[in-house]
Order: C-alpha cells, then structure tokens, then sequence
C-alpha cells in the first residue's frame, strides 16, 4: 500500500514540473509563417528552415532575413532601346520602391552625348552605390571602356554618364529599398547604340 502512495506522490510531481516546462515552451513557439516547414536545426532528418539562437535563449531563434538581391546589381542602359522594352525607361511617378523601379529612373536619366560628339557602338560600364537618402556615394567608378576609342571620347562618354546620374540624385527611395540597397554596388553598362551620321539605330 505504502508503494502506491508513494508512486502516486512522485507522478504529481512530475507532472508538476513538467507544467512549467511546457508552458515554457509554448511561450517560446516560433510562427514559421511564412515557411513550409518548421524551424529546425542542421541535425534534423528532414527538409527545414534552419534557425540559429544564443544560449540565452530558450527556444529557436530564425535570424532576420536579407532583401534577396546579390551583391552586384547589374543593368544595360541603351541610347536607344528596343520598341518592346520603351515602358522600361520611363521613369516612375512615384517614389521607388522595388529593383525595378530603380532600373528604370537610371535608364529615363541617361542622356547620351550630342551626335557630333558621339561614337558609334561605343560601350561604357561603371559601378556607383546610394546612400539610404537616394544621393549617389562618391563618383562612379568606371570599369570598362570599349576598345579602340580615343581617350578624348571616353572622357567625353564619362562625363555625359556623370551628368546623367547628378542630373536624377538624390532619386526618391522608398524607407524599405532605401535601406536595402544603401551601400550595395550598382554596375550599369552603357551602349550607344545610334545610328551615328544617319540612318536608323541598332535594334
């Protein structure tokens, strides 16, 4: 009989330890949404969103997650564009809010040189960055220039570029793209794609 009793008296306080416990746990739930599968460590069997926490925690911890763009941001202005891509460069009424609203204020600001001036075929690349504001960091940087040209025109090809982007700084950045590109570099290529003395563009 003395037995049952005390069985009985270990099972209540389990249980009452187990209670806290539990109720710790469910505190410390973690909502996987938006995930299709729940937290879990690089140990586990099976597909899921690996968490990672400190040992001051108590439970999972899903570290913040990045705006998915890569390090480089890469886009081809060109003098002319092609007649199915012409909505992509006009720039946006409103202020910027995606990738896609950036490429297309950078493409509506360039101003190519005056056709006098100008080489056909010629081929420009820079990198530049924002800041959070939407004003460019620094001077762009060029990084690639077409062969063959003289220096005298690829002074005057930087020049018209720098223009172009002073012209359109500081653009209006959206608070969420702000943040997220501050920093990140931008490589644009630019291509004069005129038909220079006449005649019609390349396509």
């Amino acid at each position: 009989m003395r037995w049952r009793i005390a069985l009985g008296v270990i099972f209540l306080a389990a249980c009452g330890l187990a209670g806290p416990a539990d109720a710790r746990r469910q505190r410390h739930q973690i909502d996987a949404t938006p995930f299709s599968h729940a937290p879990c460590s690089v140990l586990s069997g099976e597909p899921c969103a690996p968490y990672t926490c400190s040992v001051f925690n108590h439970g999972p911890c899903i570290p913040e997650i990045d705006y998915p763009y890569g390090q480089n941001l890469q886009l081809t202005i060109e003098s002319v564009p092609p007649e199915q891509d012409a909505a992509k460069y006009v720039k946006p009424d409103h202020d910027l809010n995606t990738i896609a609203d950036l490429f297309s204020a950078l493409r509506a600001c360039w101003t190519p040189p005056p056709a006098e001036k100008a080489q056909q075929d010629m081929q420009m690349s820079v990198r530049f960055s924002f800041k959070r504001s939407g004003a460019i960091f620094g001077a762009p940087q060029v990084t690639y220039s077409k062969r063959d040209v003289t220096p005298e025109t690829r002074e005057i090809y930087r020049k018209a570029i720098a223009a172009s982007l002073d012209a359109c700084a500081p653009l209006a950045f959206s608070k969420g793209l702000g943040g997220a590109l501050a920093g990140r570099p931008i490589l644009v290529r630019y291509v004069d794609n005129r038909k220079i003395g006449g005649g019609p563009a390349h396509p």
